[in-house]
């Protein structure tokens, strides 16, 4: 089905009463408007692929109706739900205040058309952006641009057989993006093997990447086929390659270069079919500037480069995810939770999110098992502190281009203002460096000046008349 007939396919079911205008404005922004009662328990119908938002309309409902509303949202809690309201209908009792919780936003009388549209349709593109990447296993939560366009390499590099190098900070999902490379390719009926090669003994990592024969070493009793043997046919994902020692990237350089491989205590060669895939977290450019790295197996590796983004640069995919991990936990415990309350999903937008998917993961695995209702709150995901409620986008662009500009100071200082250097850590152009730097208004030739140990670090700020001013920090 394509993305035109899904959307034809987008409907509201309205659980009240939706006015003439309401009703028009829904139709011309492609939204069909099916009018149900709450009374009847009829449920909601909808086909495989419908696109379906439910609303809660309790302008003309009577305590009876607005009971029934309740019963029917529990009865439903995988649907997204909004609720319109009177501007004097009491929230503090207790079935009003609980179908609100419930609801992913809630409008008053007279309902402001244009923001229930951009609603529906932020609802309506995270359950499209789900299906569309059904063809991506294990990705969800990639509805942002720069997550757009590294689903796009991904796709790309899958059916190539050629070595992928996935960089990317911990936590923001490279062995998630190895696994959907395999996936992908046709080699997916084969073997997957992942190695952390820094959590690999010293002593063995010959062993346990290639094998070694009986009577290699003490306590070799016996011939053991190592991890790239095992994955014979299929792909071998090499986690933090960076750790690996010097000997064993020799032995990793000989496999690529000619697709042979000898176990420990052997002289003869084993032909092997694999692909490598590797991924790192660290600069390997400066490792082997250092010599701790292999410039020639660094080459090999680094064939196709797939940059996996941090969470705080994936603008609009945090609820979509959060929403993913509640639902998957949901599957498997019991949790009274079932969607992110306003606050919660302010604070999970606002949040800086150091440690990327997975400490989302975290902290929503958590927040299921402590909260009380229906609803996550921002005091459950301990997420208290970040943005308030009543935060505006405005502080929040603040926020993001705070830590853009901090981000690119602490690079900057880190490569002692070597341009390229900072493009490569950063993992854009120098070009791209020096516009961050104009944005931001970071004067490098004050900068290098302040980095000396006699004078402090200088930024150029400017004066409400636009002249420059340097500032210190």
């Amino acid at each position: 089905m394509t993305t035109s007939e899904r959307a034809s396919r987008r409907c509201v079911v309205w659980f009240g009463q939706p006015t003439t205008e309401e009703r028009a404005g829904l139709a011309h922004a492609g939204w069909r408007t099916r009018v149900g009662d709450a009374q009847l328990r009829d449920g909601v119908g909808m086909r495989r692929d419908d696109i379906v938002v439910a609303m809660a309309d309790l302008r003309h409902s009577d305590a009876d109706a607005v009971s029934a509303m309740g019963r029917l949202m529990d009865n439903h809690p995988w649907l997204p739900w909004l609720a319109v309201v009177l501007q004097q209908t009491a929230a503090s009792t207790p079935e009003v205040e609980r179908i609100l919780r419930a609801s992913a936003d809630f409008f008053t009388e007279p309902v402001d058309v244009k923001r229930l549209i951009e609603t529906l349709t932020r609802i309506g593109n995270g359950w499209l952006q789900v299906a569309e990447n059904t063809d991506i296993p294990g990705i969800v939560g990639a509805i942002s641009p720069i997550m757009r366009a590294t689903m796009a390499s991904l796709r790309k590099y899958a059916p190539v057989e050629l070595p992928v190098l996935i960089t990317g900070e911990t936590g923001s999902g490279k062995e998630v993006a190895a696994r959907a490379l395999h996936g992908l390719s046709a080699r997916c009926e084969r073997p997957f093997i992942a190695i952390n090669c820094g959590a690999l003994p010293l002593n063995l990592v010959q062993s346990e990447l290639f094998g070694h024969e009986r009577g290699a070493f003490t306590g070799a009793n016996a011939r053991r086929v190592g991890h790239f043997e095992a994955a014979a046919g299929g792909t071998v994902f090499l986690d933090e390659v960076g750790d690996l020692p010097l000997d064993a990237q020799t032995s990793l350089l000989r496999l690529l270069q000619e697709g042979t491989l000898e176990r420990v205590g052997s002289s003869q060669s084993i032909k092997l079919d694999v692909r490598v895939l590797a991924a790192t977290h660290v600069d390997l450019e400066k490792a082997v500037a250092q010599g701790r790295f292999r410039e020639d197996l660094y080459y090999r590796l680094n064939v196709l480069r797939l940059h996996m983004p941090a969470l705080r640069e994936r603008e609009g995919d945090v609820e979509l995810l959060a929403q993913h991990f509640l639902d998957a936990f949901r599957l498997r415990h019991h949790s009274r939770a079932r969607a992110f309350s306003n606050s919660a999903r302010q604070a999970l937008r606002g949040f800086a999110w150091p440690g990327n998917v997975r400490e989302l993961l975290n902290r929503v695995q958590r927040a299921a098992v402590v909260a009380e209702g229906t609803l996550i709150s921002a005091v459950d995901l301990d997420l208290q502190s970040a943005q308030p409620i009543t935060a505006n986008h405005s502080s929040l662009d603040l926020t993001r281009v705070s830590a853009e500009r901090e981000a690119i100071l602490k690079c900057l200082h880190e490569c002692h203002f070597n341009i390229s250097e900072c493009a490569r850590r950063l993992n854009v152009s120098r070009v791209t460096v020096y516009r961050l730097c104009k944005k931001h208004k970071v004067a490098l030739d004050e900068l290098r000046d302040g980095d000396r140990p006699s004078a402090g670090r200088r930024i150029v700020g400017a004066n409400g008349d636009g002249s420059a001013v340097a500032q210190g920090m």
